[in-house]
């Protein structure tokens, strides 16, 4: 049979500022319709944040979510994936909320504490949009991702109540041992949806060693009781992309991780990363997954018991 491969979209994230392209979603209607073209061009999962429309900040209340949620789901079967991530400036419980009220399918879980620096990209704009541009990236040199054990455990046990699983992101080797802690005291149960992420300043660089160094690490820790997808920043999607699918792997894409769809060219909707994937995908004689087919491989509960 061929591999089917769960391509996941994220369309606007909390990194990406306004300045930074003028196609990045940040109205309700254009993270609504983003997510919807993205879906029919072959994503499986759309990973979800949501952003003040008049200034482009990230906004993490259940209420900005609730403005675009029901207009995906009345258009869409993609399975919807909530951040817990939010901004890192937030405590655990005010990231969580969204996510408790809605109580996706999935939800992204951040699985350690780490440097998170922005601040590169400074350089790269000269005139900002709105002020709390520059402010942002600059704080973050002194910007630590807050992600304790008691925070992911908090995490853990208000979500998977609702039924809830778990993208869970590991930026570096640590984070994979840190689950490894969790599945040992039965906090998160098998299949596991694992996200390894390359190439953000604070977290595991996006070499093809460092590919393999992550997939080698989760399988000696995890054998078969996972999915394994990666997420490669920047410049990276793709490369990285290309490399996890020809090992087995599954993809992230969107403009939360990577403005660009070739070099010095902007990505001009999340939609276009997505058939870009679609064709390493395809190129290597596998299949994209259907909504259908990722719900089954993640064993998810279903679009119909979701609370939006």
């Amino acid at each position: 049979m061929v591999r089917k491969v769960i391509i996941t979209c994220a369309i606007t994230g909390a990194i990406h500022t306004p300045t930074m392209s003028p196609h990045l979603p940040i109205t309700p209607q254009e993270i609504a319709d983003s997510a919807v073209e993205a879906a029919e061009a072959g994503a499986a999962i759309i990973h979800l944040h949501a952003r003040n429309p008049e200034t482009g900040q990230p906004d993490q209340t259940p209420e900005a979510f609730k403005t675009f949620l029901p207009l995906i789901k009345q258009r869409s079967n993609a399975v919807i994936n909530l951040t817990t991530g939010g901004s890192p400036w937030l405590p655990v419980e005010d990231r969580v909320k969204p996510a408790a009220v809605y109580q996706p399918e999935v939800a992204s879980m951040n699985l350690g504490t780490m440097n998170l620096g922005l601040f590169p990209m400074l350089g790269r704009y000269k005139d900002w949009k709105f002020p709390w541009e520059p402010e942002v990236l600059e704080n973050s040199r002194h910007l630590f991702f807050k992600n304790t054990f008691a925070d992911i455990e908090y995490a853990l046990t208000t979500l998977s109540e609702a039924g809830t699983r778990f993208e869970f992101e590991c930026y570096d080797t640590a984070h994979l041992y840190t689950l490894r802690h969790f599945l040992d005291r039965g906090l998160v149960k098998a299949p596991l949806f694992i996200q390894t992420v390359f190439g953000l300043l604070g977290g595991i660089g996006a070499h093809p060693d460092d590919v393999y160094h992550m997939k080698r690490t989760a399988d000696r820790l995890f054998g078969s009781d996972y999915t394994w997808s990666v997420l490669g920043a920047g410049r990276n999607q793709m490369p990285v992309a290309a490399i996890a699918a020809a090992m087995g792997g599954n993809v992230r894409v969107g403009l939360e991780d990577s403005l660009w769809a070739g070099p010095g060219r902007l990505a001009q909707t999340n939609a276009e990363q997505v058939r870009l994937a679609r064709k390493i995908i395809e190129g290597l004689g596998l299949e994209v997954a259907t909504p259908g087919e990722a719900r089954e491989m993640l064993a998810l509960k279903g679009g119909d018991k979701v609370a939006f």
